[in-house]
């Protein structure tokens, strides 16, 4: 495995943007924001709140957040794919004739095709519902865009605190602007670490991560908790199954240039448009500590 390339981050606060994706990191940055601002103004009043599964719920603010979101895309970018949450699947927001066209749906769990183009913005309109639905401000706007498969943007808005994580590939992470960068503690055992494992099959192996670490938490808003790892309110986030691209694609981009390293729960690459839905698992932890939490997690149950 290729060892994880280390942002460097600059002390200096006044770091003018980096030139690359500009555009479309002003972009995604304003609509996270509008986005946000619309999920406050209806937060504690919800109208009608549906069930998308077992454990899962979406809002009627989800589909208007993901609307503002989406329709913010296909003016500014009109060629470009996007893969959203609740739209289920890749869709080319305006052919060459003005109409919109769906494409590439797919049922929950299933492979995606292949995308629409090779720009592919990839939103979570409201991570953490089951938090926003209960009035628990734990939640957030994630947008990212990938080039040719490789995440190139990633934001990731806290509405409920005014924060906004972003990144641009090679350029570093920033928070309300600023660089910020992932400064390990040299313990595993002082660390506090984001941890969702399922309890079939995991639940000796998430016994010995809890043993090794300092103490484990878990938001309830994935894209959140990711995004904490590149300043290091979390030491590291360990998820196995259970995650989308949408979960990842904004928040995993902004740990990597945190200086975090991120892969998949194998040790693999951490991102890929073709991976089904809630298939796809994550880690993410300074390269001190990776290592052995890797370790840890594939052990024999």
């Amino acid at each position: 495995m290729r060892p994880p390339r280390i942002a460097r981050v600059s002390s200096s606060p006044n770091l003018s943007l980096p030139r690359t994706f500009q555009a479309e990191l002003a972009l995604a940055s304003d609509a996270a924001r509008r986005a946000g601002r619309l999920q406050m103004e209806r937060y504690g009043q919800l109208e009608r709140i549906e069930h998308k599964g077992e454990h899962d719920v979406v809002t009627e603010v989800d589909h208007l957040s993901e609307e503002l979101i989406l329709s913010a895309i296909r003016e500014a970018f009109p060629d470009d794919s996007s893969l959203s949450e609740e739209a289920g699947g890749y869709r080319l927001e305006r052919r060459a004739d003005g109409a919109d066209t769906p494409k590439g749906r797919q049922a929950s769990g299933s492979p995606l095709p292949p995308p629409v183009t090779d720009r592919v913005w990839i939103v979570d309109p409201l991570d953490g519902t089951v938090n926003y639905a209960n009035a628990i401000p734990l939640f957030c706007v994630s947008i990212g865009l990938a080039v040719d498969g490789r995440p190139a943007v990633g934001v990731v808005y806290d509405p409920a605190r005014d924060e906004l994580f972003t990144a641009v590939a090679g350029e570093g992470a920033r928070l309300d602007g600023q660089p910020i960068g992932h400064r390990p503690k040299e313990k595993l055992s002082d660390c506090v670490v984001s941890l969702a494992l399922p309890y079939r099959g995991w639940a000796r192996r998430a016994q010995r991560i809890r043993r090794r670490i300092r103490v484990s938490r878990s938001l309830g808003s994935a894209s959140l908790s990711l995004a904490y790892v590149a300043n290091g309110r979390f030491d590291a986030f360990v998820q196995v199954r259970g995650l989308s691209n949408w979960d990842i694609a904004a928040a995993g981009l902004i740990a990597a240039e945190g200086g975090a390293a991120v892969t998949d729960e194998t040790g693999g690459p951490w991102f890929d448009l073709a991976r089904k839905s809630r298939g796809v698992g994550t880690i993410a932890a300074p390269p001190l500590h990776h290592a052995p939490l890797l370790e840890l997690l594939n052990a024999a149950a």
